[in-house]
Parts: structure tokens; sequence; C-alpha cells
């Protein structure tokens, strides 16, 4: 399995020549669309997570693709016909790939700010977990942690217990956007800190 991230938040999954698409945003500018796309799959509502314009490209250049997320997500798209509703506890095929969803809500960013439904993706078995915009834990053995590591709703350290409590193989730092270069610095190596004293590879 090959795990590519693009800016922010916007991974692509790939495994015999067939790929999963995970939150294509508006914040990742430098996303291609990949050939072979079987799913893509948005986490949330949130404009940095879901591209509508992004979704269609993708769609475009691979119509036996369809689109997996939340109702109140698929709602917005063009297209009814190449989708499919999920929530969280859910497990579907899409393509080779095995895919569980986790979670359910978004971590909260502060008190008086409604919080919205968040699917956590467990790729594989745990071969690769993203938790979306929450620190809701898997409960199967990870692999390779797709962790988030700058928002408003979270602080460096609560990213660094969650990479401790779930303890994958491989971290691979994501959710980086609002980071300046000396932030992604700092960051990074915070990560590789923590990473190598609890034996993870970055």
């Amino acid at each position: 399995m090959k795990i590519k991230k693009f800016k922010h938040a916007c991974l692509v999954v790939t495994k015999e020549n067939q790929s999963l698409v995970i939150d294509p945003g508006e914040w990742s500018d430098d996303y291609v669309v990949p050939s072979g796309v079987v799913g893509v799959i948005v986490t949330h509502e949130h404009g940095d997570h879901f591209s509508p314009e992004r979704i269609t490209q993708t769609l475009a250049a691979n119509p036996a693709a369809k689109v997996y997320a939340l109702a109140s997500i698929l709602a917005q798209l063009p297209d009814k016909a190449a989708v499919q509703a999920v929530t969280a506890g859910e497990t579907v095929d899409i393509g080779g790939f095995h895919v569980r969803f986790t979670g359910g809500e978004h971590a909260r960013i502060f008190p008086n700010i409604p919080v919205c439904a968040n699917l956590g993706i467990l790729v594989d078995g745990g071969e690769l977990y993203y938790p979306g915009d929450s620190f809701a834990l898997p409960d199967v053995a990870v692999v390779t942690l797709a962790l988030p590591v700058a928002a408003p709703w979270l602080k460096l350290s609560e990213a660094l217990d969650f990479l401790s409590a779930v303890h994958p193989k491989t971290v691979l730092a994501t959710h980086d956007a609002l980071l300046s270069d000396e932030g992604k610095a700092v960051t990074n190596a915070w990560l590789t800190r923590t990473a190598n004293t609890i034996g993870v590879n970055t």
C-alpha cells in the first residue's frame, strides 16, 4: 500500500493499481487527480476536507468511482448517482479496499460552537488509520497513522498523546496547512522525538 499526501489533509491510498482519495479539500491546491480511483471518502463537511469541485474533477476522470460520506455532504454534490451514504460503525468494500468508518463527532473547537459529525477511516483492518478531525481511538492495531498536527481544535501535546495511545508502526503528519515553514519544522521535530521515544517510524 502506498500513501501520498497532498497539501493539508488530502491523502491518496494506492494498491494494485486502485486508489482511494481521502478528503480532497479546498486547501489541497496541489492535488492531482489520480487514475484508477475506485472511491472518494470525505470525513466531514468543513471546506478544508471537502471540495465539490475537486470531487467532480475526480469523478469525471474516473467514472466508475463513487463518493462515500455522510448524507448531508452527499446532498451538496451535483451527481447523486455516484454516491453512497455511510456513518460511523459501517464497513464497506471499495474496490480492493476494506474500509471501516469510526468515530462519529468532530473534536470540539470552542464550547459555544456546535460539533459536526466526523468519520474516522480504518483501511484494510488497520493498515491505515486516519481519524479525520478527531482523536477517536481505533480498536485495532494500526500500521500507519495519519496524524492531525495543527488545527483550532488541537494542541501539539494532544496530538503526541494520541500518537502514543495509538502506537502505530509508522506515523504520517497531516492537517498541517495552518503551519508556517518554521511551525512545520518545530512540529516535525517534536513528532520525530516522540516517535523515536516510543519506537514508531516517521
